[in-house]
């Protein structure tokens, strides 16, 4: 069973900076690799005789080619452009087969991360170490024993983490408990309604800091609204196509503490669905949901608010249902 481990990392500034050097090493591999497999794949489609593209020959092309055109890729491992372009042929098989759309273009600042090989680090006791860089701090050590396969360095806002994927085989754990099957009934009211009687009330954090959400979203806007004036514009006047609306430090402040706090609306809410999941799998051997339609459910004006707070989606993939 491979399972991960998600913690925390305490890098200094120099690290940090290179963490920030090695997510957009990725990014432009990725989205590179993405125009260069569409460039190929519509080549194919109008000259059969040419070949059809592949992440192993995108990698061997982009590593002819970034020594000269692309250098800076040489100041941060070489995972990091290598696997995203692995990634992306995953993506491309999952499309193809029906199950995921299309990849598309990697934007900046979101989901930022690069991934490494487990012959491109060492982790010892609560430190990690990654090529070119050295050791970094962990805020704790590994939980799991085993074979570690792989790690993902990522930022959340303005925190980093270390993913570390380890082939773990759980000789402690007890099965579960004698109690046999529950029927689950998930709801706006209460997140779970057992069949044994138990309501679970989930902890509803984006109604709880909706408020404060509004007000932070808000005070960002007006930022916007005032650089949209410094250029001589209304402000709700839409940009030119080609312009981009400069960015004050304070709405860089802004932006930041509402990041911050849908960060910590999804904590929340991840807290209380992991805790509901591992005692639901740890008292009953079968567990029983109703099939839904959360897509279908989401285009209830009413109600969408209600049932994202819930995560309806997110509990049946941690239940294994």
């Amino acid at each position: 069973m491979i399972v991960a481990h998600k913690i925390h990392l305490d890098p200094n500034d120099a690290q940090e900076t290179y963490f920030r050097k090695a997510c957009g090493v990725a990014r432009f591999a990725y989205n590179w690799a993405l125009a260069e497999w569409n460039r190929q794949y519509h080549a194919h489609k109008a000259d059969p005789s040419l070949p059809k593209p592949s992440e192993t020959a995108l990698r061997r092309q982009l590593n002819a080619l970034k020594r000269e055109k692309f250098p800076w890729m040489l100041e941060v491992t070489k995972n990091a452009p290598q696997m995203v372009i692995i990634q992306l042929g995953d993506a491309f098989r999952n499309f193809f087969e029906g199950r995921s759309q299309c990849p598309q273009f990697h934007r900046k600042g979101v989901h930022d991360s690069f991934s490494l090989t487990n012959d491109q680090f060492e982790v010892r006791d609560r430190k990690i170490r990654i090529p070119l860089l050295g050791w970094v701090r962990m805020n704790e050590s590994l939980r799991f024993s085993g074979k570690i396969q792989s790690a993902t360095v990522s930022r959340v806002v303005d925190r980093w983490f270390v993913s570390l994927a380890v082939e773990w085989e759980d000789r402690s754990k007890r099965p579960a408990e004698n109690q046999g099957a529950v029927g689950v009934d998930l709801g706006i009211t209460a997140l779970a309604t057992l069949s044994t009687g138990e309501k679970v009330i989930g902890p509803k954090p984006h109604r709880a800091l909706i408020k404060r959400q509004r007000r932070l979203s808000r005070s960002l806007s007006r930022k916007h609204k005032a650089a949209k004036m410094k250029m001589g514009l209304t402000p709700d006047a839409p940009l030119p196509k080609g312009v981009r609306l400069p960015v004050s430090e304070n709405a860089k402040k802004a932006r930041a503490k509402l990041s911050r706090l849908h960060a910590r609306i999804a904590n929340i809410r991840q807290d209380a669905l992991h805790k509901l999941t591992t005692d639901l799998t740890g008292r009953f051997d079968t567990i029983g949901i109703e099939s839904l339609n959360v897509r279908g459910m989401l285009k209830n004006r009413r109600l969408a608010r209600s049932i994202a707070d819930m995560s309806f989606f997110e509990f049946r993939r941690q239940a294994g249902v």
